[in-house]
């Protein structure tokens, strides 16, 4: 168990040390398929395990060739690195046992976010000399799933024969976002599913806590918006002009001021709006990003909606065009009991103090797709929170945890995949 520890501390420090961002972890893939395929899985990579038609906000093809040449110089995996040139980045493996049984699953995520890390001496990734050697980072923990999930693998490989039927981990790409589930489970990764586990860690659990069934995910919708107007001289000609950027303001105002709904809980933000080129010309465009949600996935449908209203009312207003992008998208789930009952008792094995249900809000998540999928087919899914101590809230310039949780968040798993396989 030591090497082992030893093994998931490295892998963690490259991950984190080397970043990626969602639908371009090439390099990240390229390491997992490597040390899967090594340990006795088969692996599918990148189209095979993802349907293009529903990768939402990926990255254009300039951004994904630069990208790809950056992988190669920074240590990807040569061998596997042809099969993410696209940004098609989802890693599957599947370890069968030979003998009957049920299909497990395990996801884990890898993307990074665009967040600057720190760079001050009591930062202790900059300290240990494994910060982020570009401009992201790994700000919310995916270093740390990647690494939970080869973990996991290791130590399936090694006790083979204590499991039955067929385990399934599933690296899952642009999980920031919501954009990167989706496509996977069109592209059928979860059809042959019995039990679906989700996990995270963090999420301000304590260390050496575990939380069987986390329930507090809203649906989400992200969109990105563009106004097109008519450019002109501010004193010479306004009337000629078509004001893109009051056509965002309006929305702005508009859009935050969507009535709540009774049913439960709602949100809206925009986050970004990128309007004008000089102070005399009638801004011809604007463009707003924004995110809306709701406790369920019929709530998030309704502030979506009006949102779409409150979008077209501002262009017709000031006599302008519009254009709306879904830029990722989660729906809501709940966990199955059965699932949670089992999830609970294996932290206990494993010697974590475990909670059973969380039911608090909570941000979002695109691992609900996959919960879905699989309770709709007859199976079960939960998603599953491991406690850490945290140096910063996630999405902080700061953020780290403590390594120690790696190595018994693996163990839980693990413990989970030895009694599923025998249900």
């Amino acid at each position: 168990m030591e090497r082992l520890q030893n093994q998931m501390v490295t892998w963690r420090r490259d991950f984190h040390k080397h970043p990626e961002l969602g639908f371009l972890e090439m390099r990240t893939a390229s390491i997992v398929a490597e040390q899967l395929e090594g340990l006795g899985f088969e692996i599918q990579l990148g189209r095979e395990v993802m349907h293009p038609d529903f990768c939402m906000g990926k990255p254009d093809e300039k951004a994904t060739a630069a990208h790809f040449e950056w992988a190669k110089r920074h240590g990807a995996v040569e061998k596997y690195l042809q099969h993410f040139e696209e940004g098609y980045t989802g890693v599957v493996g599947i370890l069968d046992t030979g003998t009957p049984g049920p299909t497990v699953a395990f996801r884990v995520d890898m993307d990074a976010l665009p967040v600057y890390e720190s760079e001050t001496d009591n930062h202790f990734p900059n300290r240990n000399h494994f910060r982020s050697i570009n401009e992201n980072m790994h700000a919310c923990g995916h270093d740390v799933h990647t690494t939970i999930g080869l973990g996991l693998a290791a130590m399936l490989s090694e006790h083979k024969d204590e499991l039955r039927g067929r385990i399934k981990l599933i690296f899952q790409p642009a999980e920031e976002g919501v954009r990167g589930a989706r496509s996977m489970v069109e592209a059928g990764v979860a059809d042959d599913v019995d039990y679906f586990i989700a996990s995270h860690i963090g999420l301000n659990v304590p260390f050496n806590h575990f939380i069987a069934s986390n329930n507090g995910f809203l649906a989400s919708s992200k969109i990105d918006v563009s106004f097109k107007g008519v450019a002109s001289h501010a004193g010479g000609h306004p009337e000629e002009g078509k004001n893109a950027m009051l056509a965002a303001a309006s929305a702005v105002l508009n859009l935050h001021s969507i009535p709540r709904h009774a049913d439960g809980a709602t949100r809206i933000n925009v986050g970004e709006i990128h309007a004008g080129s000089g102070r005399n010309i009638i801004p011809d465009s604007a463009e707003l990003k924004v995110e809306i949600r709701g406790a369920t996935t019929e709530l998030n449908e309704y502030m979506k909606s009006y949102a779409e209203k409150v979008i077209e009312g501002a262009a017709i207003m000031h006599q302008v065009d519009y254009d709306i992008t879904l830029a990722g998208e989660a729906i809501s789930a709940k966990g199955s009991p059965e699932l949670a009952a089992i999830m609970h008792k294996s932290a206990e094995k494993a010697g974590l103090n475990s909670e059973l249900e969380n039911n608090s809000a909570a941000g979002s998540e695109d691992a609900t797709y996959f919960m879905e999928a699989v309770q709709k087919s007859g199976g079960y899914a939960t998603y599953c929170i491991f406690g850490t101590d945290l140096a910063a809230g996630h999405h902080n310039e700061k953020f780290d945890v403590n390594e120690d949780s790696m190595m018994s968040s693996a163990r839980v798993l693990f413990e989970a995949a030895k009694t599923l396989t025998h249900e």
